[in-house]
C-alpha cells in the first residue's frame, strides 16, 4: 500500500468526520496527516514502524491507523464512518465546490441523500433558504451536478431532447438530410437513456474520415456496423452504418423485442429481410396495418388494438388548456402568481392552477393557514383582474407519515383543488407506502394524486406499491393520478397509463413549475404519456375552462 492511498484514507476519514459533524480537531488532524503523508519523500512501508509517530504531521493515533491499515487493508475508524453514512452523501464528494460542511448541512438540515435530490431541491429553489447557500452557491451546486451527471454517461430525456436538434443538423450537414435517420431509445421516447443512435447511410471508413474534425469525439468501440463515439458532454453516440434494407433497419432498432417478434411472426414469417421497403411507413402499409410509431412499439397488445383500426391519437403539446401544479413566490417559487398568470396569457393558456407547498414543507416556506387566507384573497383579486383568464386555488398538500393531509376538512374545504403528494420518509416498505397512499386516496378532499412513487430519475428509486391497487383506488375514489412533467420525475410512470385508461381513470400533465421557464416541461409529460398512449379525453389540464370548471364544480358538490 503506497502512501498516496493511505493519505487517501486519511482525508476520507477527515471529510466523513465532518460530515457526521464529529470532533473538528480530530478531523482537522486526520486532514494534516493526508497532507504530510502525501508529500513524504519514502514509501511508508519502507520505513521502520516505530518511526511513524514521530514524522511531521503524524502522532501516536494516526500511527496506529497507518499501521492497522497497512497490516488489515482497512481502518475501523473509516469503516464505521463509511457505513453509517448514504451512498448518494458519499457521491456528493465528487462535485466541485461542495466541502464536507456544506454537506453536512444538505443532509441533516434539508435530509437530501443523493446527488438527484440535491439536483431537484436546486431546481426547486430550496436551497437558498439555509445560511451560507445563497443564490449563486445554489447556480454553482447545480452546474457542478449537471457536469458530474454528464461523465456519468446517464441522460434524462429532456436532456438529450435539449441538445438532439444540434446532433442532427451536424450529421445530416456532413451527410445529408437523406442518408441520417435517428433510431433506439431516443426515437421510442424512453424516458432514460446512455446512447444516442442515428443509421447513416455510408461505409464505416467514410463515417469515421468525416468525423475527424479538429476536435474530433473519442472513439469508443467499432463493430463491423457500428461506431461509437463519445462526444465532449459525455453522451455517447453510436453511428449505425447500413447501405441496405434501411427501413428494416430502422424498425429493428425502434421496437421493442417482444414487440418486434411478435409483429414480423404475424406479418413477416421468413420474409421479413427480403422484402422490398421504400420506407418504415410501407412495413404497416403491407402488413395492412395503421402506422404504429416507435414510441408506442412496447407490447403485443398494441398490434391487435392496430389489427382493430383502435390505435389511439395521441395527445399533443397543443391539446394542454391549462396548466395544473405550480408553486410561486408564495412558497418556493421563482415568480408571482400574477407573473405566472401573465406568462400563461401570452402562451394562450385558458387557466394557471396554483399549488404552493403546504405546512409541513417548511423547508420550501409551506402556507400557513393565515397565509392561505391571504393567498386566495390575492387570488380573487388576480382574478377580476384577469378575467377571462382564471387561477384556481390550490395547494400540494403533503400527505404524512399516517396518511393523513396537512391541513384539517375546514382549511382543505377553501381550495378548489387539492394536489396531496409525499415529499417525507420517502424510504418506505411496500406495506408503509400503501398504507399511507390509500388513506390519502380515500380523503375526500384529494382531488388529485402527485408524483405517485416520489421516484427522481437516474437517482433515486421511487417507494414501492401495487400499482394496480393504487389506480383501482383512484378510480373509486375519483382521484386524478398525476403526470408529473418534470424530466427528473415523470411520475406516473408512462408502463402504467394504458391500465388507468382501460380503469377509467382520469391523468393530468402536470409541470410541478417553479419558475416560468418550468410551464415548458409540459412537452416532457406529453411525450411520456404518448408512449403509454394517452388521449386528450383522459387528461385533465386538456379540459378548457369551461369542462374544468365544471369538473370542479362537481367534485366540490359530491363531497357535500
Amino acid at each position: 500500500m503506497n502512501n498516496s492511498t493511505i493519505a487517501d484514507h486519511f482525508e476520507l476519514l477527515a471529510k466523513l468526520m465532518d460530515i457526521h459533524g464529529e470532533n473538528a480537531f480530530k478531523a482537522k488532524t486526520y486532514s494534516i496527516a493526508a497532507f504530510h503523508i502525501e508529500r513524504l519523500e519514502e514509501q511508508l512501508t519502507a520505513l521502520d514502524r516505530s518511526s511513524y509517530a514521530g514524522i511531521k504531521g503524524l502522532g501516536a493515533s494516526v500511527a496506529a491507523k497507518i499501521i492497522e491499515l497497512m497490516d488489515t487493508g482497512k481502518m475501523k475508524a473509516l469503516e464505521d464512518l463509511l457505513t453509517d453514512t448514504p451512498p448518494g452523501i458519499i457521491e456528493m464528494l465528487e462535485l466541485k465546490g461542495i466541502g464536507p460542511k456544506k454537506i453536512h448541512i444538505i443532509w441533516k438540515e434539508m435530509g437530501l441523500v443523493s446527488v438527484g435530490e440535491l439536483e431537484y431541491a436546486c431546481i426547486e429553489n430550496r436551497l437558498t433558504r439555509y445560511k451560507g447557500f445563497g443564490e449563486k452557491t445554489q447556480v454553482k451546486i447545480l452546474e457542478s451536478i449537471q457536469f458530474y451527471t454528464q461523465n456519468k454517461g446517464h441522460f434524462l430525456y429532456a436532456q438529450i431532447h435539449e441538445i438532439f436538434p444540434s446532433i442532427q443538423n451536424y450529421l445530416e450537414k456532413i451527410f445529408g438530410a437523406d442518408k441520417v435517420w435517428n433510431t433506439g431509445n431516443y426515437y421510442r421516447q424512453l424516458p432514460t437513456l446512455h446512447e444516442l443512435e442515428f443509421i447513416i447511410a455510408e461505409k464505416p471508413d467514410t463515417i469515421k474520415q468525416k468525423f475527424q474534425t479538429a476536435y474530433p469525439p473519442e472513439l469508443l468501440e467499432e463493430t463491423t456496423n457500428s461506431i461509437l463515439y463519445k462526444l465532449n458532454n459525455g453522451l455517447r453516440l453510436r453511428v449505425y452504418s447500413v447501405l441496405e434494407q434501411i427501413p428494416q433497419f430502422l424498425f429493428n432498432t425502434s421496437s421493442a423485442p417482444e414487440f418486434s417478434a411478435a409483429f414480423l411472426q404475424r406479418f413477416y414469417p421468413g420474409n421479413f429481410d427480403t422484402t422490398a421497403f421504400e420506407s418504415e411507413s410501407e412495413i404497416f402499409e403491407k402488413a395492412t396495418l395503421p402506422y404504429i410509431p416507435a414510441c408506442l412499439r412496447e407490447s403485443v397488445s398494441i398490434i391487435d388494438r392496430a389489427e382493430r383500426n383502435e390505435l389511439p391519437q395521441l395527445i399533443q403539446v397543443s391539446d394542454i388548456k391549462g396548466i395544473v401544479h405550480n408553486h410561486s413566490t408564495w412558497s418556493d417559487g421563482l415568480f408571482t402568481i400574477e407573473e405566472m398568470a401573465k406568462a400563461l396569457i401570452d402562451k394562450k393558456m385558458e387557466y394557471l392552477v396554483i399549488s404552493d407547498h403546504s405546512k409541513s414543507a417548511a423547508y420550501a416556506n409551506g402556507l400557513t393557514e393565515e397565509r392561505i387566507v391571504q393567498q386566495q384573497q390575492a387570488i380573487d383579486a388576480l382574478n377580476e383582474k384577469l378575467a377571462p383568464f382564471k387561477i384556481y386555488k390550490s395547494i400540494e398538500c403533503d400527505i404524512l407519515g399516517d396518511g393523513s393531509l396537512d391541513y384539517s376538512n375546514e382549511i382543505l374545504a377553501t381550495f378548489d383543488l387539492v394536489i396531496a403528494s409525499v415529499h417525507s420518509n420517502l424510504y418506505m416498505n411496500e406495506t408503509k407506502a400503501m398504507e399511507r397512499l390509500m388513506r390519502a386516496i380515500e380523503n375526500p378532499y384529494t382531488t388529485i394524486l402527485g408524483h405517485l412513487t416520489g421516484r427522481l430519475l437516474l437517482s433515486r428509486n421511487g417507494y414501492p406499491i401495487d400499482h394496480k391497487k393504487i389506480i383501482d383506488a383512484c378510480v373509486a375514489n375519483h382521484v386524478v393520478i398525476e403526470i408529473n412533467a418534470n424530466p427528473h420525475r415523470l411520475d406516473l410512470d408512462w408502463s402504467w397509463v394504458a391500465y388507468a385508461m382501460d380503469k377509467g381513470a382520469l391523468l393530468s400533465i402536470n409541470p410541478d413549475a417553479h419558475t416560468i421557464d418550468g410551464f415548458d416541461d409540459i412537452r416532457y409529460g406529453v411525450i411520456a404519456a404518448q408512449k403509454g398512449g394517452l388521449t386528450p379525453a383522459y387528461n385533465l389540464s386538456s379540459f378548457t375552462l369551461e369542462q374544468f370548471d365544471t369538473f370542479i364544480r362537481e367534485r366540490k358538490a359530491a363531497i357535500g
